[in-house]
């Protein structure tokens, strides 16, 4: 994927992944970009490990992954934090 796909999906699945988790309040548009391309590497990951395609490039089945990986970083992040 080009860097602008990797943006624009960092930037949709890190807000949607905010707001499941409830840490929207607290984090900027910079956060969530960085947050959703976090999470589409680890979404990709977890979906490699149990067989599935992961990333494929800026569509809804790469959205979906980057948020579930999202969702899983800042749970990671808010377990270490307290």
């Amino acid at each position: 994927m080009g860097i602008f796909a990797w943006i624009v999906v960092g930037a949709l699945s890190g807000w949607v992944a905010s707001k499941i988790m409830g840490t929207d309040r607290s984090m900027g548009a910079i956060a969530n970009i960085i947050v959703g391309v976090i999470g589409a590497f680890i979404g990709g990951v977890v979906m490699n490990l149990i067989g599935s395609q992961g990333v494929t490039g800026l569509n809804l089945w790469s959205v979906l992954v980057s948020i579930l990986g999202a969702v899983i970083f800042i749970w990671v992040v808010k377990k270490i934090r307290k």
